[in-house]
């Protein structure tokens, strides 16, 4: 079969993309254009920066099994390379392999019971402080109840202490992986950072060595990785880090959707309210309760389809491929847009508006590969299982206790080192106590 070029969009829609992408700032919208313009495979036209970018379930299925291996995940030029250093989500191979089966451990069904008291206990915290009838930005205020969540139940202590000291560098390292100048200026120094991230690695450090030197035998993910005799306390601090800003980001973005489109959405929230008061009374959410509310799970699912955390798949390409016909050289750098697959219409009946229930058959209702808001294949997401339950007991959690109500103002989706609601989720909370 002979290769196909890809699809020339006009001088007009051209100067769309450019001045979206470099006036505007806002990728998203450049994605949706082009996109829309030259269909699942375009390049971005920006000087030094012209990855492929795919969309779809072909695309997805390509990147995520069956060409999968063609694929690399490491890029030595990518801020994230540079902050996760030898992190589980950027290396390749056996390397990765070994370290996905060591960390599994800690993240595996068998023990997210053992977390349920601890992602109970501190969504109580956070919310203990809201008092009442009081106006709080959502997408703050989950962020306090992700970070606590995963550095007691993976690391085993007690982050509230550090969280006033330590907030401002975690938002700076994860603004030094989100899209900005930096594609274009690869090498360009980006002062402001350095301090933020050795005082995340000061106090990494510091967990790691009174882990190493504590008596105690402990199953979360920062025992298993310091019983290892393979990982030096450099290799540790790396999965940490990991863990740390992705697995954190991921869910705080996932509750703080959620929270806008339920009230966005009023209706939904009374039948979530419902839901929860049916099924858990005046009981603390737990997986036993999980298995029975099947709205809950529904508008979880809808929430991340419509605004899924990881919205684009960055791979380079290991040896030359082709798409829809059109080759794919090796060396390329290759995008897979989640969030475009998301909405294709021909997959998803009215895809920008919220409709838990299409959810309502099961994944046998979904055309495979359209819906990846944890990947896919041997390299889904590590935390999938944790983050589910996470989400959905915290959810549960904040409607037996609060009504939440919009205050109108513009949010849109911003590309970050997640899918971001910007400039946050402003709510009036209003307790049901």
């Amino acid at each position: 079969m002979k290769n196909k070029a890809l699809a020339a969009v006009s001088p007009e829609v051209g100067k769309r993309i450019l001045q979206t992408l470099l006036i505007k700032k806002d990728f998203l919208s450049a994605l949706e254009i082009m996109h829309q313009a030259a269909g699942d495979i375009f390049q971005i036209p920006l000087p030094g920066f012209n990855p492929f970018v795919l969309v779809g379930p072909e695309a997805n299925r390509l990147v995520l099994a069956t060409e999968r291996q063609a694929f690399l995940w490491r890029n030595e030029r990518d801020p994230v390379t540079r902050l996760l250093r030898h992190g589980l989500l950027v290396e390749d191979g056996e390397t990765h392999d070994s370290l996905r089966r060591l960390m599994s451990q800690a993240l595996h069904k068998r023990v997210l019971a053992n977390y349920v008291e601890i992602v109970q206990r501190r969504t109580d915290q956070v919310i203990a402080t809201w008092g009442d009838h009081n106006t709080l930005d959502m997408l703050v205020e989950m962020r306090k109840i992700a970070l606590l969540i995963l550095m007691e139940s993976l690391f085993g202590v007690d982050f509230s202490p550090e969280l006033p000291r330590l907030w401002s560098s975690i938002l700076k390292s994860i603004e030094y992986i989100s899209p900005g100048l930096w594609i274009l200026l690869p090498d360009m120094p980006r002062p402001g950072y350095r301090k933020a991230i050795q005082r995340i690695d000061s106090y990494l450090f510091k967990i790691i060595t009174e882990r190493r030197q504590s008596d105690s035998k402990r199953d979360d993910l920062l025992g298993v990785l310091t019983a290892s005799q393979e990982l030096s306390d450099d290799l540790v601090r790396d999965q940490l880090l990991t863990m740390l800003i992705a697995g954190h980001d991921t869910s705080t973005a996932l509750l703080s959707w959620a929270l806008y489109l339920l009230g966005k959405n009023p209706e939904a929230q009374d039948r979530l309210v419902a839901e929860v008061g049916e099924q858990v009374k005046d009981e603390m959410p737990a997986i036993a309760h999980l298995e029975r509310m099947a709205y809950l799970d529904r508008v979880v699912q809808e929430t991340a389809r419509m605004y899924p955390p990881i919205h684009v798949g960055n791979r380079i390409a290991a040896r030359d491929l082709e798409f829809n016909g059109v080759p794919i050289p090796a060396g390329s750098r290759v995008m897979y847009s989640i969030y475009l697959s998301h909405r294709q219409p021909k997959y998803w009946q009215c895809p920008d508006q919220f409709d838990p229930d299409r959810f309502a058959g099961g994944s046998r209702s979904i055309y495979p590969y359209s819906y990846v808001p944890f990947g896919g294949g041997p390299r889904n997401c590590i935390g999938m299982a944790f983050a589910q339950v996470e989400v959905k007991i915290v959810l549960a959690r904040l409607l037996q206790k609060y009504h939440f109500k919009l205050i109108p103002h513009e949010v849109h989706a911003h590309m970050g080192a997640t899918l971001e609601p910007r400039p946050g989720v402003w709510m009036h909370v209003v307790n049901q106590s």
